[in-house]
């Protein structure tokens, strides 16, 4: 594995760990100062979290509910990231720029969708026990 590269100097595997972890903190910072869909997906985590508090949800319920709403937001930095890369690339439309960017589109509202199914199989329950 070769070690992070930055200016020409090599750096030791500690650093190495440092400054992934500092690039990828400001991939985080960029996606929520600059995406909307990301700041609406963390305050999604935020309710999954304060929901599976107060209903006391189970621990499987737990892994099922996070993961989806966490998948949702690791594929929007990978939209992100595909993007910018296109938009890098070009910034006149073209059928395959538009294609790379639809797919990613996609692949954040499947993720959605497929959240809001699970999401909603765990807490629907609760929430019908809730009003009887």
């Amino acid at each position: 594995m070769d070690l992070i590269k930055r200016k020409g100097e090599k750096v030791g595997p500690i650093k190495d760990v440092m400054h992934k972890f500092k690039y990828s903190f400001q991939g985080f910072l960029y996606c929520y100062t600059h995406e909307t869909s990301f700041i609406f997906e963390t305050i999604g985590v935020i309710a999954i979290i304060i929901f599976g508090i107060i209903f006391k949800i189970t621990f499987m319920q737990w892994i099922f509910a996070l993961i989806s709403m966490l998948l949702i937001m690791e594929i929007e930095f990978l939209n992100t990231a595909v993007e910018a890369t296109v938009d890098l690339v070009t910034q006149e439309y073209h059928p395959l720029a538009k294609i790379a960017k639809d797919c990613g589109s996609a692949a954040t509202c499947m993720a959605t969708f497929m959240a809001l199914i699970v999401n909603s199989i765990i807490f629907i329950p609760y929430i019908i026990e809730l009003f009887k």
